[in-house]
């Protein structure tokens, strides 16, 4: 039986992709802007700092207990709700008067900005035969926004207060309500059960599924690189022999979008079947990105194509397997996509944390060779799929 025709339209696609990164992009402003906030409130910067890890632990939060209640109600009327309060957080955020508010604050709003999750499983179950390539559409606007947070919020405190970045960013939300309200269609859910059941169904999805577990894995991996990768290539490019100031560093955010812009082409690779070949070519081009970071890191030349293949590879490795997992049980998407995605924001925060550590311990040579290993990892994982698809033991139980 061939599998229906997309329900939405390209409009409907390219407006959710805008949604969800203007959602996720919430929980990345502050880092360049800590030390004008940590001024504000007059503390540290390493105080200040705490925010950032809150707004990480509030989407985690958000994956485990909000995205799964998309197979147990509305989507649509829950991505409302997750908006509303969003851009409440924020306007919020910018009139508080006592630093442990935004703490509070921070939690809150990696916990709302999860509906870039709800949105997901969402396009997936409307997309028909043409999943990957619209998930592929929703990742580049999630990544975009990832890599456009930091760039926006550093030049627009630079010319105004931090405060107008998150009062720009509540307009932003205001047009994404209206946009999900007037265009998205309803979706009635599929879960009957209690949401104590619900929640226990997503970790059965794991038992389920050995297709699922594997690329979770795969998935956490490539994303520790790439966040690895960008959290310590600011500390590179500050030394010798670059000492670029902080907006120069943004201007290379530029080129990691550029680079992501080819994921809705690898979607359409995996709509067609290609998937182990597409995740192999993701994989050889994941580790020449680590290959030219670690033996030439004071060529500029080395910098600017490992910028480029590590997104390339990360972002198509990405969505060859969230086109995959969507095809598990469509009854489930949900369900699944919480598990996947925390398996990937888990190993982006140990891919932070120990990518900081390497640096702490012997500079860019530890950094080169943490990217190194992980991509070589990745690489013989897919290279092994690739050989022997039937013993990577891929299909569900």
């Amino acid at each position: 039986m061939t599998e229906e025709q997309s329900k939405l339209t390209k409009g409907q696609v390219l407006g959710m992709a805008v949604v969800a990164g203007i959602c996720v992009s919430n929980i990345y402003y502050a880092q360049p802007i800590l030390y004008q906030i940590a001024q504000t409130f007059h503390v540290s910067e390493s105080k200040m700092g705490i925010m950032v890890g809150l707004g990480q632990v509030g989407y985690g939060a958000g994956l485990l207990t909000l995205v799964p209640l998309g197979d147990k109600v509305n989507r649509k009327k829950l991505i409302l709700i997750l908006l509303a309060i969003l851009f409440c957080i924020l306007a919020a955020i910018g009139m508080v008067t006592q630093y442990y508010y935004i703490f509070l604050f921070s939690l809150l709003l990696g916990l709302t900005a999860v509906a870039a999750q709800v949105i997901l499983p969402m396009a997936a179950e409307l997309s028909g035969n043409e999943k990957g390539k619209n998930v592929g559409i929703i990742f580049t606007g999630i990544l975009v926004g990832i890599l456009m947070a930091r760039v926006f919020s550093g030049y627009i405190s630079e010319w105004s207060s931090w405060k107008v970045v998150y009062y720009i960013s509540a307009g932003f939300t205001v047009l994404s309500l209206a946009f999900v309200y007037y265009k998205l269609p309803s979706i009635q859910p599929t879960f009957k059960d209690s949401y104590f059941k619900l929640i226990s169904s997503s970790f059965y999805q794991l038992k389920r599924f050995p297709k699922l577990r594997y690329l979770a894995l795969m998935g956490g991996l490539a994303f520790s690189v790439f966040c690895s990768f960008w959290t310590t290539l600011t500390l590179l490019l500050v030394e010798k022999p670059y000492r670029y100031s902080s907006d120069t560093i943004g201007l290379f955010g530029l080129l990691g979008i550029a680079g992501a812009l080819i994921a809705p082409m690898i979607g359409k690779t995996a709509d067609k079947g290609g998937s182990q070949k597409t995740q192999l070519f993701a994989g050889i081009i994941l580790l020449l990105g680590s290959l030219f970071i670690l033996l030439f890191p004071s060529h500029l030349v080395a910098v600017l194509l490992a910028v480029i293949f590590i997104d390339v590879g990360v972002q198509s490795i990405q969505v060859t397997n969230v086109a995959l997992i969507y095809k598990l049980d469509q009854k489930a998407n949900s369900r699944i996509n919480t598990i996947y995605m925390t398996s990937y924001f888990v190993g982006g925060a140990l891919g932070t944390f120990i990518g900081l550590k390497c640096w702490e311990l012997g500079g860019w040579h530890y950094v080169g060779l943490q990217l190194g290993i992980f991509s070589v990892v990745i690489f013989l994982m897919n290279l092994f799929n690739f050989i022997k698809p039937n013993q990577a033991k891929l299909n569900p139980s």
